[in-house]
């Protein structure tokens, strides 16, 4: 295959591997910006006229979202009308052009359409498909909808986030979406290696090898750790602890006199004795009834009433600079306008400014993400950000598919489209 553009950073891993993204919002289009983010080319195909409906989540000004600048980077945009023939017909061209296809449509979706796994695969046997839902492919709540938060109650999650005396509460950011995304970065390039390695010309890699199938519910129930078997072997249902973590104290976050609040994680039985020193209360560090972390976690109010009565006393500068001369893990709880200043992330290259346009202003050096994980010693330089709507229309459709002017209207104009 060619590829249409070589503006690849020296270090790019999945350079050579081209990716159609059908997703809208964050889980699978997360998917994509991580293996855009290391060399792939991703073509996103949105629908005429509104695209992605991220371009307009947290629209502050403008027609184009930060979020969606963000989401989107290092990819490319084509402008496909999926309800007519003649655009889903370009996506089985350019599914024979492309090595993975991401999605997450409602299960059912991509089957009415004719696009299902088997018309994929006819289309190229080798495709690996991606394929991302609230409740997976199969199973009795398979045709469900969702979005991220049903799927982080299902998961048990959002059961642990909060106070125990009142509703739990939601993280502040779409964190199922993003686990999602990542284990189905994760298993096309887990599918992508089985291929290269097992596959052989004539013999490609059976359906059900090259099909992942990455549910909200299930990513976020995989970070849950112990939650299950803690219940099977102790009878144990865990609830809510507020800024604290269940079975592990101290590790809390801790107001100081000048109003700021910092975190700190005391809690392994080293670190715990010279937590202890540190704030002036060598009697806790000795105490025979706060040896281990079991023993702690039951006297928790009180040692978060010795440790806020100290850090009341002093500025959250000086109490971390005491913390990090003893050796105990803390921090302080940063806003935006503190990670953008803050040296370690700008020595690793994980704030990038841009000039961006809103669609109708161009703001200069709005600054962004960098790229994680670092390879070599600071983040890769992010390529571009989220692209215009249709941006790239003409290049993939004309170029590489060799599309008349006339052929790339008729997938793309939306007064063409069929019932």
């Amino acid at each position: 295959m060619s590829r249409l553009e070589a503006n690849t950073p020296a270090i790019a891993p999945l350079e050579g591997i081209r990716v159609l993204e059908l997703g809208n919002y964050i889980a699978a289009p997360t998917a994509g910006r991580l293996l855009a983010d290391f060399g792939a080319e991703v073509i996103k195909v949105e629908r005429p006229e509104t695209g992605d409906e991220l371009r307009n989540w947290r629209l502050k000004k403008g027609s184009v979202s930060m979020l969606y600048r963000t989401i989107n980077r290092n990819k490319k945009s084509v402008v496909l009308d999926l309800r007519s023939d003649a655009g889903r017909a370009a996506v089985l061209d350019l599914v024979r052009e492309c090595d993975v296809l991401l999605e997450n449509f409602r299960p059912g979706t991509l089957e009415k359409w004719g696009l299902g796994p088997e018309q994929l695969s006819a289309a190229n046997p080798n495709l690996v498909i991606t394929r991302i839902s609230a409740f997976g492919q199969t199973g009795p709540l398979a045709e469900r909808p969702g979005f991220a938060a049903v799927a982080e109650a299902f998961s048990g999650f959002r059961n642990l986030v909060g106070d125990p005396d009142r509703a739990p509460v939601r993280v502040g950011v779409s964190i199922g979406d993003s686990i999602a995304g990542l284990y189905a970065a994760f298993g096309a390039v887990m599918a992508l290696f089985e291929r290269d390695r097992k596959s052989a010309p004539g013999k490609p890699l059976p359906l059900d090898h090259r099909i992942i199938d990455v549910a909200l519910h299930e990513a976020m129930f995989s970070m849950m750790e112990s939650l299950i078997p803690d219940q099977g072997a102790y009878g144990e249902s865990r609830t809510r602890t507020g800024g604290r973590m269940e079975g592990i104290a101290p590790s809390n976050a801790y107001l100081c006199a000048d109003g700021a609040s910092i975190v700190v994680a005391g809690n392994g039985d080293g670190i715990y004795r010279r937590y202890m020193e540190a704030i002036g209360r060598p009697d806790l560090a000795s105490d025979a009834s706060l040896k281990s972390n079991a023993q702690r976690w039951e006297q928790r109010e009180m040692l978060d009433e010795a440790i806020g009565a100290w850090s009341s006393t002093v500025d959250s500068k000086e109490a971390l600079e005491i913390l990090d001369a003893a050796g105990v893990p803390a921090g302080p709880i940063y806003t935006a306008e503190d990670i953008v200043k803050e040296p370690q992330y700008q020595a690793r290259n994980m704030i990038q400014n841009f000039s961006v346009s809103t669609g109708e202003e161009i703001l200069p050096e709005v600054g962004f993400p960098g790229i994680v994980p670092v390879v070599g010693s600071a983040s890769l330089p992010i390529r571009s950000l989220g692209p215009d709507l249709g941006e790239h229309t003409g290049e993939i459709l004309g170029t590489l598919l060799g599309y008349s002017p006339e052929e790339i209207i008729n997938a793309t104009n939306s007064e063409t489209s069929q019932a």
